[in-house]
C-alpha cells in the first residue's frame, strides 16, 4: 500500500491507523496546491478530487475520502480493534462519529484554511462554528471515558484527534474544553501517533 499524504492534514489519521495495525506501506508526500507528489507525479491523476488522503492498495485501486479509507484500514486487521464488528450497534455509533467528524467537525475548520483567512466578524463566526463541534466532543467525553466509543481506541479517535489538533494552528485555545485537552494528550502518547507524526516531520 502507499499513502499519499500532506503533513498534519486529515491524511495523518489514516497514517496513524496504518501504524496501529502495523501495516506494510509506503508514504508519498503531496503538494496539493501544485498537485504534485514529492517524486513529481501529477496528483490529480492519482486522485481527481485533488486532496489527501489517497491510499493506493495492492490491487492498483486508489481509495479516497478519509472516513472510507479509515474503515478500509480497520478492516485489514479486525483483531486490532479499530472498529467494532459490522452490523452491531457499536459499529453504527462508529459510523455516526466518522460522519460527524468528516461533515461537521472537519468542515468547520474550512474557513481557516482558505486562501484569505477570516478576520473580524468572519473569524468570530468561524471560531463559533468550531466551538459548537468541540462542545460535542467535550460532552461525549464527559463521563470520563477514555475514547469516543468507550475504552477502546478507534479510527474515529484517530480522525477526531487530527482535526481537534488543528485548533492550535488556527489560534483557538482549548481551555474551555478540559475533556478534549486530556483526550488529545492521551492520544498523543500512543506509539502509533508518535511514529506517524515523526514520519511527517511534526515531531522532532
Amino acid at each position: 500500500m502507499k499513502l499519499y499524504y500532506k503533513p498534519g492534514a486529515c491524511s495523518l489519521a489514516v497514517h496513524i491507523a496504518l501504524n496501529e495495525i502495523d501495516a506494510d506501506f509506503e508514504l508519498e508526500k503531496v503538494d496539493t496546491s501544485a498537485q504534485k507528489t514529492e517524486v513529481g507525479a501529477d496528483f490529480s491523476k492519482i486522485n481527481p478530487n485533488g486532496y489527501v488522503p489517497a491510499l493506493a492498495i495492492d490491487s492498483g485501486e486508489v481509495l479516497s475520502e478519509g472516513a472510507a479509507v479509515l474503515q478500509y484500514v480497520a478492516q485489514q486487521k479486525p483483531e486490532a480493534g479499530l472498529a467494532p464488528e459490522a452490523g452491531t450497534i457499536e459499529n453504527t455509533r462508529l459510523q455516526a462519529l466518522l460522519n460527524f467528524v468528516s461533515s461537521e467537525f472537519h468542515k468547520s475548520f474550512g474557513p481557516f484554511f482558505s486562501p484569505v483567512p477570516p478576520e473580524g466578524e468572519a473569524r468570530e463566526a468561524a471560531v463559533a462554528g468550531v466551538a459548537r463541534r468541540m462542545d460535542f466532543i467535550e460532552n461525549s467525553l464527559s463521563d470520563r471515558r477514555s475514547f469516543l466509543l468507550g475504552e477502546n481506541f478507534s479510527i474515529a479517535d484517530a480522525y477526531a484527534f487530527v482535526v481537534a489538533s488543528w485548533s492550535g494552528h488556527v489560534g483557538i485555545a482549548l481551555d474551555r474544553w478540559p475533556n478534549v485537552t486530556a483526550y488529545l494528550q492521551r492520544i498523543a502518547l500512543r506509539p502509533a501517533v508518535i511514529k506517524a507524526m515523526r514520519s511527517e516531520g511534526l515531531l522532532a
